[in-house]
Order: structure tokens, then C-alpha cells, then sequence
């Protein structure tokens, strides 16, 4: 039995349509890529750009995307059986490709782990579930969900009814949000440093 408030918030959740992120956060790869088969996703960073780089591990292989401009910058279909997912590893860690070759990355997604929850600025991602098992990714900052109303201090920015949550969060450096489901993923990039 939920309590009053909790019902007030799972009642502001469930009104709240999905709606666009705010500056200075834009949509990347059309908002949504199809990957069939997702596991997880990590973060890295390229080490000639800079870059936030986002690692896909899926049933169909390893996949390496520039976060900043949506680009597949590499492709394996066929990873070593021994390292090709993270579930084998204390640390959910799987071999980078192309030019984070040889670095591991952590894995977050269908055998655990997670991504950032808040980036500089204020922002923070959470995910509720008040239609479980729908997950919906709600954006914020400024105390969010607790202080203000839908589309002023948080964004309900992605609903996964359509498959199932891996995980969604922020990079390391702030600059890109990621929500992976089980058949795409979602980028969001910061337009300002920080």
C-alpha cells in the first residue's frame, strides 16, 4: 500500500508525457538507434579527440559510438567468447576497440553495474517504475521531481514500454546521457563545457 505522498508522486509520474530534454542537452544519433540484442553500454574517452565514446555490447558483437557527433567509429562482430561480455569479469569489464584497443571498459546493463546518476550543473537521471515493469527516465535538476512541475525542474525524457531497461545515466566528464533498452540506445550531448 503506498502512502499519500508516494501516490502524489507516482500520480505526477504517470501524468507527465515524454517530452524533449532542456538546453543545453540535444538529442544525438536521432534520438534512438536500434541494437537488437543490448546487453549494456559503457563510457570511454578518445584519447586523440577527447571525446565521450560510448562501447555497446550486444548479442550481435561489440560496437564503438562517438557520443559527440553519433558516428560508429568501430565495429566486432565476432569478440573473443572468453571477453565479449562482462559477466565473466569482477568488473564488468570488456576490451575496448578501435582507439581505446586494449583498455577495458565497465559494462553496465543486463549483468549489473551502472552509470553516473548526476553531472556537474546540478543534473541528475533517475529511473522510476510506477507502471512496473515500464521504466521511465526522468532528467532533472534543481531538486527535480520533489520541488517542481514536469517541462521546469524535470524532464520525463524516455519511456521504455517498448523493451526492456539496460540501464541509463550520465559519461564520466557530464557531457552525454545514455539510456540503452534492450533493443536501442539513446545519447543526449551537452552543448555547453560543463
Amino acid at each position: 500500500m503506498l502512502t499519500e505522498y508516494q501516490q502524489r508522486l507516482r500520480d505526477r509520474c504517470l501524468a507527465a508525457p515524454v517530452m524533449p530534454a532542456p538546453e543545453p542537452w540535444h538529442p544525438m544519433l536521432d534520438n534512438s538507434t536500434p541494437i537488437g540484442g543490448l546487453l549494456g553500454i559503457g563510457f570511454a574517452t578518445d584519447p586523440g579527440t577527447g571525446h565521450d565514446l560510448v562501447m555497446v555490447v550486444s548479442t550481435d558483437g561489440h560496437g564503438l559510438f562517438d557520443a559527440s557527433t553519433g558516428e560508429k567509429i568501430a565495429r566486432d562482430r565476432d569478440p573473443d567468447p572468453e571477453t565479449g561480455t562482462p559477466d565473466g569479469h569482477p568488473d564488468l569489464g570488456c576490451p575496448g576497440l578501435g582507439p581505446i584497443a586494449g583498455v577495458p571498459v565497465r559494462i553496465a546493463g543486463l549483468f549489473g553495474g551502472g552509470l553516473h546518476t548526476t553531472a556537474s550543473g546540478g543534473w541528475s537521471v533517475t529511473v522510476v517504475s510506477p507502471e512496473w515493469p515500464h521504466h521511465r527516465v526522468l532528467l532533472s535538476t534543481d531538486g527535480g521531481l520533489h520541488k517542481g512541475q514536469a517541462g521546469e525542474t524535470w524532464w520525463h525524457i524516455f519511456d521504455a514500454d517498448h523493451s526492456e531497461l539496460r540501464t541509463a545515466g550520465f559519461s564520466p566528464s557530464g557531457r552525454t546521457l545514455a539510456v540503452a533498452t534492450s533493443s536501442d540506445l539513446s545519447l543526449w550531448t551537452r552543448r555547453d563545457a560543463h
